[in-house]
């Protein structure tokens, strides 16, 4: 039996983003988007309500500040007292997995797509993914890029503006672009 578009973007191997399922999903993640954007007034647990809807976790406490934008949110999960400030970015065609008591800053994203570096397959449009993970108490100033595959450790600090290719170990401070650990 062959395995669906779907299935093969969720096991991070190559897949084809315009099939109907993945659209399917995609409208009705814009729509949900719509609705919690919308909600920029309404209070932090209000606002919770609606991530539990889409999102594959959420801990208590956690607070996404409208403008949000992701892919599906069904590949996000969120620990205990998670903040995103305004304008995060998550695109999640797989995992993307965020600890307790971390605090991400304005503009941040966190990109799981990828996309082949042979041309030739690059130009079918075949895409793939690469999961993202993200420690508990981790700092991550605005405008930084967490690029697919990276897992930054727990108590780790990225700097503002950085862009992170690379893993980052737990209690580490990176910045730059690309980000380098420093002392």
């Amino acid at each position: 039996m062959s395995r669906t578009e779907k299935q093969k973007m969720l096991a991070g191997e190559l897949y084809n983003a315009a099939d109907a399922e993945l659209q399917a999903d995609m409208t009705a993640t814009m729509n949900w988007l719509s609705r919690y954007n919308a909600a920029v007034a309404l209070a932090v647990d209000e606002r919770r309500k609606l991530l539990v809807e889409r999102f594959a976790a959420v801990g208590e406490g956690v607070n996404i500040r409208p403008p949000f934008h992701c892919d599906y949110g069904f590949n996000i999960s969120l620990g205990e007292g998670v903040f995103l400030n305004f304008n995060c970015v998550i695109l999640d065609v797989v995992a993307v997995t965020i600890g307790d008591k971390t605090q991400i800053g304005p503009g941040v994203q966190i990109l799981t797509a990828d996309h082949p570096r042979d041309a030739a397959q690059r130009e079918s449009g075949l895409e793939f993914g690469r999961p993202i993970n993200i420690g508990r108490n981790v700092w991550i100033g605005g405008g930084a890029i967490i690029l697919p595959g990276v897992t930054i450790g727990d108590d780790a600090l990225i700097g503002a503006g950085s862009v992170v290719t690379r893993d980052v170990p737990s209690g580490s401070t990176a910045f730059g672009n690309p980000a380098r650990i420093r002392e």
